[in-house]
């Protein structure tokens, strides 16, 4: 059983991974006990015994409990109060991602398409024991918790920043494996936090999907959009500009960047890329459309496409330049929402190739949910102070000052 001292993980060597096959579920067991050791230190606000004017109760023993994950069952123990006031997500959060990784690999087992690999793991998990039956029960009480919160209120904040990305999963639709698009788009509350809005699986990005998605937002209460950053697809473009009426549109300018790399050879990228990062240093809209024109001549002779784009595409990279410098390296670019992508294929690779889109939808969503509850409880992203609360969005936010720094 777990010990309630919440040491944490050691320095073992890594021999011991291979030598003992317990070892993996016990630095587990250990690091979930400490994390829940944690939870109640933060909820009583004073350590076990701790003193001070601040502390918010008492404990009062432990509770035993035990949590079902791929490495084995833990056995851990709940800290309790005395008032009966602590409780904990983690397993909450925990479960519903296993739960939606697990049913995926079965679905697979199942259908017969699953790799050697995905079988073998797969059967240590669940045996080879289980119905259609059973994954279908497991899976429809997943998917209604999943939905629900996938459908919830979005109206008691206000989300000033928008931001949207992409990215693809191998599906297997009637007997076809299809890219799919994993829709998602975060946002920045009126608390300086963030959260994961919106989630969805499509065939493609387009237009029509992504004004369905923007829909299922304003319909939820969405409200206060000032700006919306994203990459340059057409049809993205399309349905920010219809749903978010009077909000300003910031081209991300990683992206941008990158498809301008793209456009020389490799012994000119670094050269290009110094430019660009003086363009995007600059402090103001004026200034960094000056830069902008500078580096367009300095091009123009040798490689004229890269000159008509710094002169042509570039302006929606300035949008930021509009609102509070201090929230200017935040918001030019979607790295944020990027990273989180990046992330999301890390723990979705196990799977590889998903058996249909329900399932795909139910982990991403799973994930999606387990990160936006982090952020929402988490610190603040950026501090909103600056921004009011009486402008229009989209309206010019006075002073043209800002110094940004190319990254990505």
């Amino acid at each position: 059983m777990a010990t309630s001292n919440g040491t944490g993980v050691q320095a073992v060597a890594p021999a011991a991974l291979t030598d003992d096959p317990e070892f993996l579920r016990e630095i587990v067991e250990r690091t979930v006990q400490a994390i829940l050791e944690t939870e109640m230190t933060a909820h009583l606000g004073a350590d076990r015994y701790e003193r001070t004017a601040g502390r918010k109760g008492q404990r009062n023993g432990y509770k035993p409990r035990t949590l079902h994950t791929r490495v084995g069952t833990l056995t851990l123990l709940v800290p309790q109060d005395r008032e009966s006031t602590f409780s904990t997500q983690l397993f909450a959060r925990y479960q519903r991602n296993e739960k939606a990784l697990v049913l995926a690999l079965m679905e697979m087992y199942l259908e017969g398409v699953s790799t050697r690999k995905v079988s073998e793991i797969t059967e240590v998990l669940c045996g080879t024991s289980f119905s259609k039956s059973l994954v279908s029960h497991l899976a429809g009480e997943l998917d209604t918790e999943l939905a629900a919160w996938r459908a919830r209120p979005l109206t008691d904040t206000t989300y000033p920043y928008l931001f949207v990305d992409a990215r693809y999963e191998h599906v297997r639709v009637d007997g076809r494996i299809v890219s799919q698009g994993v829709l998602v788009a975060s946002a920045l509350r009126g608390d300086g936090r963030r959260e994961i809005v919106a989630v969805d699986v499509a065939d493609t990005e387009s237009e029509a999907t992504y004004q369905a998605l923007f829909r299922d937002l304003k319909a939820r209460g969405l409200s206060g959009v000032r700006l919306v950053t994203s990459d340059d697809h057409a049809g993205l473009k399309a349905a920010i500009a219809r749903h978010f009426q009077g909000a300003g549109w910031q081209r991300c300018q990683v992206h941008y960047a990158r498809n301008l790399l793209g456009r020389v050879g490799a012994g000119k990228r670094k050269e290009l890329a110094g430019g660009l990062r003086q363009v995007f240093a600059a402090s103001t809209p004026t200034q960094a459309r000056a830069a902008c024109r500078d580096l367009a001549d300095a091009w123009r002779a040798t490689h004229p496409k890269v000159a008509r784009s710094l002169e042509d595409e570039s302006e929606a990279c300035f949008a930021c330049l509009a609102f509070p410098l201090a929230h200017q390296a935040r918001i030019r670019t979607t790295n944020g929402l990027e990273r989180f992508n990046q992330e999301l294929k890390r723990r979705t690779r196990v799977v590889r190739i998903f058996p249909n889109r329900a399932a795909c939808l139910r982990l991403v969503t799973a994930l999606c949910a387990e990160q936006s509850d982090e952020w929402v409880s988490g610190r603040r992203y950026l501090d909103l102070a600056e921004l009011g609360g009486e402008e229009t969005p989209g309206t010019m936010l006075g002073k043209e000052e800002g110094a940004m720094q190319l990254v990505g």
